[in-house]
């Protein structure tokens, strides 16, 4: 089976040349970074709610922060920067994704005007005696890179809309949950706001 699929793969990449093979490369870092990021994610609790990881430490030592008498003010600052830092540090690897989505394709295109080039010259050298068969096998092969590019680019683009949309909600529920702890009286003081959720993000 292994050989198979190697012996396969090695036809594929003398098919397309080196641009599929720099294609492949790229699904092989792009799935690599798609697994990491699932376990980053994971780790970090990022999703709807905050039940876990850097955000649960963060707002824990705010609420902390704010029984020993620090200022909404100075806590909502300092904890704007830190929230800043981790974000960056949970989304690093998203812009390596984005970087390929829209660099694939274009290798892939580039493979196949190589490849009409080659195609097109091979037909002035044999003159008006060039068999259509061949013609249209070079053709076909110089398509097989476009076909690759997009292979690579569409699931690497919906991996990165997906971790994207994690991550903003996520943003939103931190932030909010954030808003609670320092803010909670707004809810109360308001006759028409339900009960407040206080304790559903930082609690949970």
């Amino acid at each position: 089976m292994i050989a198979l699929a190697q012996d396969r793969l090695l036809e594929i990449i003398a098919l397309g040349g080196p641009v599929v093979a720099i294609l492949l490369g790229f699904s092989v870092i792009a799935l690599a970074c798609i697994l990491w990021k699932i376990v980053v994610f994971a780790v970090e609790g990022v999703g709807p709610r905050v039940t876990r990881g850097f955000a649960r430490s963060i707002l824990t030592q705010v609420a902390e922060a704010k029984k020993n008498g620090a200022t909404d003010e100075a806590l909502r600052t300092r904890t704007a920067a830190r929230l800043e830092r981790e974000f960056e540090r949970a989304g690093s690897g998203l812009r390596l994704l984005d970087v390929i989505s829209q660099v694939a394709p274009l290798l892939g295109l580039f493979g196949t005007v190589l490849g009409m080039i080659d195609a097109f010259r091979t037909l002035q050298e044999a003159g008006g005696t060039a068999d259509p068969a061949v013609l249209a096998g070079g053709i076909w092969v110089a398509l097989v890179t476009t076909a690759a590019g997009l292979v690579v680019a569409m699931p690497t683009s919906m991996a990165l809309s997906w971790f994207d949309g994690k991550l903003e909600r996520f943003d939103h529920a931190v932030r909010d949950a954030l808003e609670e702890i320092l803010t909670p009286q707004i809810f109360a003081q308001n006759p028409m706001i339900a009960t407040p959720i206080r304790g559903e993000h930082a609690q949970a």
